[in-house]
């Protein structure tokens, strides 16, 4: 979920991530997204634009929480904070980037987690529920 401050500096989030992994598909938004690189080895860094309710285009891989969504689709973000590009680890994935370079979303490569850095809840997201009801359909196979 969305929050002021950066994953070292949100209680448990991480430690809820290693909690949760193997047990419940994850998905983080902004913070989230950011507690879910950080959890692997990621940095969180300045992200050298900061989009405060501004839209980007959203460049995508197609697969997970973005199965079916047009590519590239425009998103609403709220950040100034981004998982540092030489600092993904192995165990994650790029699975979407800004028009800018900026790492959007991540994905584990053996669990059901994924991330995003911009706001699929918001109205200001085309395809943003599409992209939530991936995500509960995700959870519905690992139930099987």
């Amino acid at each position: 979920s969305p929050g002021p401050c950066s994953p070292k500096e949100a209680g448990i989030s991480v430690d809820l991530i290693h909690a949760f992994e193997g047990k419940a598909p994850l998905l983080g938004v902004c913070l989230g997204h950011q507690c879910i690189g950080e959890a692997y080895g990621g940095v969180v860094t300045q992200a050298g634009e900061i989009m405060h309710g501004k839209t980007s285009m959203i460049a995508h891989d197609g697969k997970g929480v973005f199965a079916g969504l047009p590519d590239p689709f425009e998103a609403i973000r709220y950040h100034s904070l981004a998982i540092a590009p030489d600092t993904v680890p192995d165990v994650l994935e790029v699975s979407a980037r800004s028009e800018s370079g900026v790492i959007m979303g991540v994905r584990h490569r053996t669990l059901p987690i994924e991330g995003v850095q911009f706001h699929p809840e918001s109205i200001m997201t085309q395809h943003g529920h599409a992209l939530l009801r991936n995500f509960l359909k995700m959870g519905r196979e690992v139930q099987r």
